[in-house]
């Protein structure tokens, strides 16, 4: 659904792998921490020391990767 109406309105759709770890990666340093119990709301990075509310980070980590693959696919 959201494909067609991003087509419909002559924007981009960029799908993100359902399995991309995007909760378990910090979105400032890039570390991977590694899997958390989905009771675990928020977490300290091991690298950096940045608290991430779990699906805030998720969050910028989706957009950071949709991003890359627009620039990958030379998309605005």
């Amino acid at each position: 659904m959201l494909e067609y109406k991003a087509q419909r309105y002559a924007r981009v759709f960029v799908k993100v792998g359902r399995f991309e770890p995007t909760s378990q990666v910090c979105s400032v340093c890039g570390v991977r921490d590694g899997p958390k119990p989905l009771h675990v709301r928020t977490w300290a990075c091991t690298h950096c020391g940045t608290v991430h509310g779990r699906d805030h980070n998720a969050a910028k980590n989706v957009k950071q990767a949709a991003g890359l693959a627009v620039t990958a696919c030379r998309g605005r």
